[in-house]
C-alpha cells in the first residue's frame, strides 16, 4: 500500500541509470569546457540527476537541458579565482 505514495523520484538509480547520467555529464563538461573538479561541474551533475529523476532519460537532452539551466559557469576557472 505504501508503494503507491512513493514517487519515482524516491527510487535509487541503478548502474544503467548512472551510466546515462555519466555520459551526459562528460559531454556537458567537454561542450562547456568545465573542469571536472569545479563547482560548476558539481552543479551540472546535480542538475543532470534531477532531470533524470524527473523523467528525461536521453543523455543528449540531459546535457542540453543542464547547460541551459545554469550549470555553466566561468569555463576552466575556479570560482575563487579573480576574473
Amino acid at each position: 500500500m505504501i508503494r503507491r505514495y512513493l514517487s519515482k523520484h524516491d527510487r535509487p538509480l541503478d548502474s544503467l541509470d548512472l551510466d546515462v547520467c555519466q555520459r551526459a555529464f562528460d559531454a556537458l563538461l567537454v561542450a562547456l569546457n568545465i573542469r571536472k573538479d569545479s563547482a560548476a561541474a558539481a552543479r551540472a551533475a546535480a542538475m543532470i540527476i534531477e532531470l533524470y529523476r524527473q523523467g528525461i532519460h536521453d543523455e543528449r537532452q540531459l546535457a542540453i537541458l543542464a547547460s541551459e539551466t545554469g550549470a555553466k559557469a566561468r569555463p576552466c576557472r575556479d570560482e575563487g579565482e579573480p576574473a
